[in-house]
């Protein structure tokens, strides 16, 4: 009788050994693979909270550049809400289908290129900041019911594009060269008889104009660790 005991004894406590053992070794598996786990998602969150934090800056630098662009309303632009926009308010007006800049106009133009090239140059920032500058020409459609609205609609994309084309040439003709400025990329287009925020009725004469759109476009920054 106490033969078996001792062998049941005997028995026993290597078996609870190697239990104790197998579960110490799972726990300890368990406990190396979720403190893994969690580093990684520190890393990842850490990861987040920087991108988080560098798009916050971004978007507080191109909120200060906004109101920095204020500094273009007045005589010669006026802010679009509606539309994000700058429009120019020298009322150029074209002979129908021309896209020669009369030389009335031309003084107030320069004006209007020289105010918009010292705005861009006065705004200060913490970050380098690239400045997109769409010119576009617009064109006014004919009276309602005229075939050549939709005769001519191609021409139109042309020759709106031609009367941006021509206040790019006339800036740079007195010394406003903005494809000189490495800050600035310059874009000019021509919206013909489309486009958004066009007048219309008694108005639609008024759509022989430009338009000034200055989009900021700030690096990505690197936030403090």
């Amino acid at each position: 009788m106490n033969d078996n005991r001792q062998q049941s004894s005997d028995f026993f406590w290597p078996s609870y050994v190697d239990l104790m053992t197998s579960l110490f070794v799972v726990m300890l598996v368990l406990f190396v693979y979720s403190f893994k786990l969690f580093k990684d998602r520190e890393g990842e969150l850490k990861q987040a909270n920087g991108e988080l934090k560098a798009k916050a800056q971004e978007l507080e630098q191109i909120n200060k550049i906004k109101r920095s662009l204020q500094q273009l309303e007045g005589k010669y632009f006026r802010y679009d809400p509606a539309n994000e926009r700058h429009e120019l308010l020298v009322p150029v007006q074209f002979k129908s289908g021309q896209d020669v800049i009369e030389e009335r106009y031309k003084p107030a133009l320069l004006q209007a290129g020289r105010t918009l090239r010292k705005v861009l140059k006065s705004i200060k920032t913490d970050q380098p900041v690239r400045y997109l500058v769409i010119v576009e020409g617009m064109a006014a459609r004919y009276p309602r019911g005229d075939p050549r609205n939709a005769r001519e609609e191609q021409l139109t994309y042309q020759l709106s594009y031609r009367r941006a084309l021509s206040l790019l040439n006339f800036w740079k003709q007195n010394g406003l060269d903005f494809t000189q400025d490495k800050s600035i990329e310059l874009v000019i287009s021509g919206s013909g008889f489309y486009g958004t925020g066009r007048y219309a009725g008694r108005r639609e004469g008024d759509n022989k104009r430009f338009l000034i759109q200055v989009i900021p476009k700030v690096g990505r920054m690197r936030s403090a660790q």
